[in-house]
């Protein structure tokens, strides 16, 4: 009887050892299975609201990544890429150039990578592109304040030469009757001598 005891003891022993040992051994081989890449920033980050478009997107892992596999996209609204050229893998950053010029909106950044030891990584985020603050022209650049100081003292202060010669022109012609009437006198005088000379003549006949 005692032995019949023993003997069951010792089999549900050994199915209690078997699953604990299974559970051990799982629970010590998760952390290793669950070990993945994964992104550890993004530039810009995800959400963010940028003023002009900036020069590149750049995503950063936890692993050295794969150049051979690396796919990044960047595309707008209306589905047409922002991009120019392809990723460019830099250790555990891949990098990708936009297309200067990119115009103001939303933007859908994609990606599809592996790691240098085979793991997959993808997914994507948005950000948003807002215009830049257009400069405003400084004082110094509008007509008025430049035509100002050119208003021309000079030429107010300077005679033209057009009213130099009508001022010559009328003295010179104010000159003309004085001249006709000194003449004038000097002939009436010539011939009122002459007259009185003959008739004193006339008389000493």
């Amino acid at each position: 009887m005692h032995a019949t005891h023993r003997r069951a003891a010792r089999t549900a022993a050994r199915v209690l050892v078997v699953p604990a040992a299974a559970a051990v051994a799982l629970a010590t081989a998760v952390p290793q299975a669950a070990a993945h890449t994964d992104v550890k920033s993004t530039s810009p980050r995800s959400g963010a609201v940028v003023t002009g478009p900036p020069q590149n997107v750049k995503l950063t892992f936890s692993d050295p990544m794969s150049q051979k596999y690396a796919k990044v996209a960047v595309t707008g609204k209306d589905g047409k890429s922002a991009a120019e050229g392809g990723p460019q893998v830099d250790g555990k950053s891949v990098t990708l150039d936009l297309a200067p010029g990119t115009p103001a909106g939303v933007y859908t950044v994609g990606y599809r990578v592996v790691s240098a030891d085979g793991h997959p990584v993808s997914g994507s985020y948005k950000f948003t592109v807002k215009e830049a603050a257009s400069p405003s022209p400084t004082p110094s650049a509008t007509p008025e304040q430049q035509a100002t100081p050119s208003a021309a003292p000079e030429r107010s202060k300077a005679p033209s030469p057009a009213a130099g010669t009508a001022s010559a022109d009328s003295s010179g012609g104010s000159t003309v009757p004085v001249l006709a009437g000194v003449g004038a006198v000097a002939v009436i005088g010539v011939v009122l001598a002459f007259v009185a000379r003959r008739r004193r003549a006339g008389r000493g006949d």
